[in-house]
């Protein structure tokens, strides 16, 4: 009997921590209590994107797209969906865009949205490879295999499709692998770089978990094409469904001939190993990285010469990471040309965003290059919670800049984003709103810096650990006018003088929010003032005598007894002994206590 409807549950981590599992199970235990386990197939796929909404259940041929769903919904979807065809409504989303139609792709968050990279996230089983290959896996690596595609063919599609690399610094993918095949040497190797640490960031571990069939077949054409026979997928052991689904991939690919010896049939080799790392933000850097794999402590080293040209081991290496290698298939398939097509002149192809902070709907957002800041905050994102006005968003996290409400229209590609003092790193966006204090987050991106820093350089070392000094004194009430001058200067040697990239764009965070936000700085410093109230040692709680009714309920929930007054009669928050703990301000239900 023919499968008449297939329902797909995502299988992505924040999905699987809600409850994800127990979700998939519920369905199959439902669709067997009803006669239906024949009728409907019930798979667990990777990251739908929307994780604001999740666990998301989408089922087809219907397009019903059931968001924040439970375990125990399950039930209704069987026997109201599949038994009786019939939509369940309390879990249909609705938005402006869509107003209650279950296509989801009327859905505003995708409405702008261009998938590439997440192409199959979200509608196949990451499980199974004949999933994959039925979406045209691994036919780029055929085309390779049986002689329609040269090594230099690759290149030649590479360099007109303009993908420049994801990671972080937008180098020619092309130009990186050319110069890796034109070295002549006894063994190459191609490696993934699976590690991103950037907070709020989590573009490849999804891409892993959803779509790992993709990396292996571009690592492997990556070996074919430079004359490599052994690959590395460098990965941050905090991501264990991530490297489930990889190990599980390269079993299957190697079971099918698609990995391993003779691939396909040919005189062509290629295996791939997994290294785990310890969550070092450096090894981000591609010679620390390097030196991890080599099981060394991950510190870089000065370049020239290149990984390219002497990497691992002192061997050519082709270094690349998760979002760069998941687009070579597609373009192998498509071609240069259709790659090129798509974004701008110079950043072809679509960005994979992590889309964090105080917005609507957080989550994965995959759009072409040169789509506007407003298109991804307000369209897609949905504006700021609660109703709040924007402050800026920072991109390329602790090695970014912010950007501000002058820059909303935009284009976002690599130039736009270097030409207004940030940059694109490897996809975090955190939006940012009035509630939040410029200095506070910058002295968290500086504070994580300061922890990740390897210290093999001083200016890395010495500078960002000063840097973090001057902006606890800032957000204390206890910084001078030269402490501006000092944060400038010490941003600007790091930037000059720092080993690796780390060290180089410590400082970014910092000079940028003081070119655009320097007026807040000036409040922390001359007015002792924390305009979003996030400071605790320059802000007060003070309750305001014409709303205060004196119910005593704030004087009850304070911890350390500092209000003070008669029932019925205005309290007074004793400001020597309070702790600024916000117990009192929660529990007021007249708005009569105020934060200053």
């Amino acid at each position: 009997m023919a499968v008449k409807n297939f329902i797909l549950v995502c299988g992505g981590t924040a999905c699987e921590s809600s409850k994800g599992d127990e979700i998939f199970k519920a369905l199959l235990k439902s669709a067997n209590k009803h006669g239906v386990k024949d009728d409907v197939q019930i798979i667990k796929t990777g990251c739908f994107g929307f994780c604001e909404k999740g666990p998301i259940v989408k089922v087809l041929p219907e397009e019903a797209f059931y968001v924040e769903v439970k375990p125990e919904d399950a039930e209704e979807i069987i026997a109201e969906t599949i038994v009786k065809g019939r939509l369940v409504d309390r879990l249909i989303y609705k938005d402006i865009k869509n107003d209650g139609d279950v296509d989801s792709d009327k859905i505003k968050f995708y409405q702008k949205q261009y998938r590439v990279v997440l192409r199959n996230c979200g509608l196949i089983n990451p499980e199974d490879i004949e999933e994959y290959i039925a979406r045209d896996g691994y036919l780029a690596l055929e085309k390779c295999l049986t002689g329609e595609l040269t090594p230099d063919d690759v290149i030649n599609h590479l360099k007109v499709s303009g993908l420049r690399g994801r990671g972080g610094a937008g180098f020619p993918t092309w130009l990186k692998w050319n110069f890796s095949k034109n070295v002549e040497a006894d063994q190459k190797y191609v490696v993934c770089n699976a590690d991103e640490g950037d907070p709020g960031a989590y573009m490849d571990r999804s891409t892993c978990e959803g779509d790992p069939h993709s990396i292996i077949e571009a690592m492997t054409i990556a070996g074919y094409t430079c004359g490599a026979d052994t690959g590395y997928i460098y990965i941050r052991a905090e991501y264990p469904l991530a490297i489930e689904r990889l190990n599980i991939a390269i079993k299957q690919a190697e079971d099918a001939g698609l990995l391993g010896k003779n691939i396909l049939g040919s005189d062509f080799s290629f295996t791939l190993e997994i290294r785990l790392g310890a969550g070092a933000f450096v090894c981000g850097e591609e010679t620390a990285l390097l030196a991890s794999i080599e099981g060394k402590r991950g510190m870089p080293v000065p370049k020239p010469p290149f990984p390219a040209v002497k990497g691992l081991w002192g061997k050519p290496s082709i270094i690349n990471n998760v979002e760069t290698f998941a687009n070579i298939p597609v373009i192998l398939t498509k071609g240069g040309q259709w790659f090129k097509s798509i974004g701008t002149e110079g950043s072809s192809g679509t960005k994979v965003f992590a889309l964090t902070g105080q917005i609507e709907n957080s989550g994965l957002v995959e759009v072409p290059m040169g789509t506007t800041l407003r298109d991804i905050v307000f369209d897609i994102g949905g504006g700021i919670k609660n109703g709040r006005k924007f402050k800026a968003v920072q991109t390329g996290g602790p090695s970014g800049g912010v950007i501000t409400d002058q820059f909303l229209d935009t284009p976002i590609d690599f130039d736009t984003l270097t030409a207004i003092g940030s940059m694109m790193g490897s996809g975090g966006m955190i939006v940012m709103s009035e509630d939040d204090c410029i200095v506070d987050v910058t002295k968290f991106y500086l504070e994580f810096c300061v922890e990740e820093s390897c210290g093999k350089c001083s200016p890395c070392r010495i500078g960002t650990k000063k840097m973090h000094e001057i902006l606890e004194k800032i957000t204390s009430g206890k910084g001078d006018m030269a402490d501006i001058k000092k944060l400038k200067d010490i941003g600007q040697a790091m930037k000059t003088a720092s080993l690796c990239g780390l060290g180089q764009t410590a400082a970014n965070p910092v000079l940028s929010t003081l070119k655009y936000f320097e007026d807040e700085y000036l409040e922390h410093i001359q007015e002792g003032k924390c305009r979003a109230g996030k400071c605790k040692d320059l802000m007060q709680y003070k309750i305001i005598e014409e709303k205060c009714i004196g119910c005593t309920v704030c004087a009850r929930k304070c911890p350390v007894n500092c209000i003070e007054g008669e029932r019925k009669t205005p309290h007074v928050i004793i400001q020597d002994k309070c702790v600024k703990c916000g117990a009192c301000y929660e529990a007021c239900k007249f708005d009569a206590i105020t934060i200053s």
